[in-house]
Order: structure tokens, then C-alpha cells, then sequence
């Protein structure tokens, strides 16, 4: 078995639960520091201190459901979020405002990625189609093309997945460095809040490993067949 077909399907499962698990310790920790200010307060200060007043906050139903759609220019705290004054809640609330800052001062990747997502539902619906029939048309040397339409769907989300790991991460730099700004933020609190972003970031790497490793599993495979 190839080591990347055994991270695939050992490696990356264990990965994923591993970060997944750390992520729901940190944020239960540091959701037992109290805050002056609730995730929406935060968010709502935080907007407004960057000037920008064309962004509703919004509760959403469910856990750490948390996110900013530019399309709607909506931030939406989940609700252990929304209401709740603690590090956590907070820290997760000014990340979804640096995606919102990262909106009004035009940051490059984010705009990219907006233009990715409807790329990415197609993809997403079309991988099924094609997959059903491409055992049978890959040991057909004359019918390549479709095998090479089924990587470029795959490669699609890996795309996805690598433009945002910088938008993630400078997100949680914009909410860190506000944080460091703010009178009501201590050293401690601080430090719970870029751990909590930093394992939340680390989700995503995760993921976008995955998606590499599948793409040149697939890759490979298909040069494989045609030796």
C-alpha cells in the first residue's frame, strides 16, 4: 500500500480526530474565562472600530457555526457564541470580523475564494456523476478526457482548501491583533484566545493535506494506467 493511500485512510482519520478533539478541550477551556463583553459585543466593537457599518451580526442555530458571508454581509455567531461573555466566545467572534475587515479592505484571497464557490458546488455535484462510470471508461485507453475531467474536479476543492488556509489564518491574526489592542483583554485571556484560534486554524490544514493526498492518489493512478 502507498504511504499516501495509508495516510488517507489511517493517517488522516486519526489526524482529524486528534485536531478535532484538542480544538473541543481548548475551546471548553477557555469558555470558563469570563469576559466583559459577549461574542456579539465583541464583533459589534470591533466593527465599528474598523469603521465598518454595513454588517449585521446575526445568531445562528448550532455549534460553532460561526461565519461570515460577504454576500449577505452578515456575521453569524453560533450560540455558544452569540451570548456567552468568555474567551472563547470572543475570540471566535473577532475572527469571523478579521474575515469581515478582510472583506472591506479588499483582501485579495477572500475575493478569490468567494469566486471559487460556485466552481466548488459544481464540482461537488459532478464528482458523483462521473465517478460512477469512471472504473469502466479508465480501462478504456480511448476515453481518458473524462478521467482528467474527474482530477480537475478533485483538484478543485484542494484549490479551495489551500486559498483558505492564508484567508484563516490572517483572519485570526486580524481578531489576535485587535484583541492585543483592546483595554479589555489581559495577557491571559489573550494567550487562551490565540491557542483556541491556532487549533481551530489547524482544521483546515488538516483538511487541505487531505485533499492533496486525494488528488495524487488519483493522479497517480491514473498515470499509472497509462504506462
Amino acid at each position: 500500500m502507498s504511504p499516501l493511500l495509508l495516510f488517507l485512510m489511517i493517517g488522516l482519520p486519526l489526524a482529524s480526530q486528534a485536531v478535532a478533539s484538542i480544538l473541543r478541550q481548548r475551546f471548553t477551556r477557555y469558555a470558563q474565562d469570563p469576559m466583559p463583553m459577549t461574542g456579539a459585543e465583541t464583533a459589534w466593537r470591533m466593527l465599528q472600530e474598523h469603521g465598518i457599518t454595513d454588517v449585521q451580526i446575526v445568531p445562528a442555530r448550532g455549534h460553532l457555526t460561526d461565519h461570515y458571508d460577504p454576500t449577505k454581509k452578515t456575521i453569524a455567531l453560533s450560540e455558544v457564541v452569540y451570548g456567552h461573555a468568555n474567551v472563547s466566545s470572543c475570540a471566535v467572534a473577532a475572527h469571523e470580523c478579521g474575515h469581515a475587515v478582510q472583506d472591506a479592505t479588499g483582501y485579495p484571497l477572500l475575493g478569490m475564494r468567494s469566486m471559487m464557490v460556485p466552481l466548488l458546488k459544481i464540482s461537488n455535484l459532478a464528482l458523483p456523476i462521473i465517478s460512477i462510470g469512471g472504473a469502466g471508461l479508465m480501462a478504456n485507453e480511448g476515453r481518458n478526457t473524462l478521467a482528467y475531467v474527474l482530477l480537475g474536479l478533485l483538484a478543485m476543492p484542494t484549490a479551495f482548501s489551500l486559498i483558505t488556509l492564508p484567508v484563516e489564518f490572517d483572519a485570526s491574526r486580524r481578531a489576535v491583533r485587535w484583541m492585543e489592542s483592546s483595554p479589555a483583554t489581559r495577557d491571559s485571556e489573550l494567550s487562551g484566545a490565540r491557542n483556541a484560534l491556532w487549533w481551530a486554524a489547524m482544521t483546515y490544514v488538516v483538511a487541505a493535506l487531505g485533499s492533496i493526498a486525494q488528488v495524487l492518489v488519483y493522479a497517480r493512478m491514473l498515470l499509472g494506467r497509462r504506462r
